[in-house]
């Protein structure tokens, strides 16, 4: 059967071997009899910059990926908020495709835009700004320069600050905004959306325009494993043990 598969979200850490293993697994099962996967952000809980690599788990990461790659399944990937210092030498190591936000496919005939999803959150104006603020390439350029360890430190208090800034957010502005939703379907011309970031996978139908689009959501793997199959005649999750 022919299928594409997405992932994103899975926030892999040394601190989570489970979730590790379902991931070692899919890209050895699943992901070896599809068409292409895709990777829609978020791979790693953080990336501290290429000269990582060196990590156990990332190296392994990089070679499973390598491994599928090399056996003739194309890897695509695009940043998440956690992991977009992800640049050429993680390419290199993984041979992965590296995508821009948002991207446009054809999927068995459909044309479907892809997107990590936090830039349809527009009703979070801290959290846009914020974005703003550290996909500058000067700052980037400049945080790489830091020695590894005091990135890794850096990284760690942002994320502290972040989920205790998570704490006292309403739940609504950390979903998407229906409105950036309706304007990226127009802007695409697509009638099908695929995106992860919000941790809240389902099937959402939206009239826009007179057309109705579908918009699929990625599940997290914080809890568990799952991966959205396309297929010609359709989506549909599908739950890793």
């Amino acid at each position: 059967m022919a299928f594409t598969a997405f992932i994103s979200d899975l926030h892999l850490t040394p601190a989570r071997a489970q979730i590790n293993r379902i991931f070692f697994d899919f890209l050895a099962g699943p992901a070896r009899q599809a068409d292409a996967l895709y990777i829609l952000g978020d791979l790693f809980e953080y990336w501290a910059g290429d000269d990582d690599l060196d990590d156990p788990l990332n190296a392994r990461v990089a070679s499973g990926l390598r491994e599928l790659v090399t056996a003739g399944v194309p890897v695509y990937l695009m940043h998440g908020n956690r992991d977009f210092l992800m640049l050429a030498g993680f390419t290199r190591a993984s041979g992965a495709r590296l995508l821009v936000d948002p991207t446009v496919v054809d999927l068995y005939g459909t044309p479907t835009l892809l997107l990590h999803g936090d830039t349809l959150c527009t009703d979070d104006t801290r959290y846009q700004a914020l974005r703003r603020k550290l996909r500058s390439q000067w700052r980037q350029r400049v945080f790489l320069l830091q020695p590894l360890w005091l990135r890794h430190a850096e990284i760690q208090r942002g994320r502290g600050m972040s989920e205790r800034a998570k704490q006292i957010k309403p739940a609504e502005i950390m979903d998407v905004t229906p409105a950036a939703v309706e304007q990226a379907f127009r802007d695409s011309g697509c009638t099908r959306m695929i995106h992860g970031h919000t941790h809240r996978p389902a099937r959402h139908v939206h009239l826009v325009d007179g057309r109705s689009c579908e918009r699929w959501v990625l599940s997290d793997w914080y809890q568990r494993g799952q991966y959205l199959l396309v297929g010609p005649n359709g989506c549909r999750s599908v739950e890793l043990a």
